[in-house]
């Protein structure tokens, strides 16, 4: 019974800090659209597929670091775009696309990758491949500087 309870404890202590953890604020093209013209801010577009071992990586451990959650809800509206997918529709810049053919437009070839929009949703750079924590914030703060006023 004493190691149940032990069990039990140790049990609630992790769940409660799971659900304090911060998440980066992910949206949709329309959403980030929208959100820049009331607050001006950089795109950060995550072009990822189902299959890709390195964006399941990104996801588990660059994306839930606080340091690049903060930094990324900081600076950057985040969009995430599965690169293969058909099914989903929407408008931007007054042509129709769909997730995978935007990953076209956009020219990525390689998986993950992470495409830098301006203000105005115009494609400036893009950071190919998985990224550690701390070289994928030191590669964000670099564009921010070299691209912001």
């Amino acid at each position: 019974m004493k190691r149940l309870s032990v069990l039990l404890f140790f049990g609630l202590i992790l769940s409660f800090n799971a659900f304090g953890q911060e998440k980066i604020n992910w949206m949709t093209f329309e959403e980030a659209s929208a959100a820049t013209q009331n607050n001006p801010k950089m795109i950060l577009v995550d072009v990822y597929t189902d299959w890709c071992g390195w964006c399941k990586k990104m996801d588990k451990e660059t994306f839930t670091d606080d340091q690049v959650i903060a930094y990324v809800n900081d600076n950057f509206y985040a969009v995430k775009l599965h690169a293969e997918k058909e099914d989903r529709k929407f408008t931007f810049k007054g042509k129709e696309y769909t997730e995978a053919s935007m990953a076209k437009t956009m020219r990525v070839t390689s998986y993950p990758n992470f495409v830098i929009m301006d203000a105005t949703m115009e494609n400036i750079t893009q950071l190919p491949g998985y990224r550690q924590p701390q070289p994928f914030i030191d590669g964000l703060e670099g564009i921010v500087k070299r691209f912001t006023k």
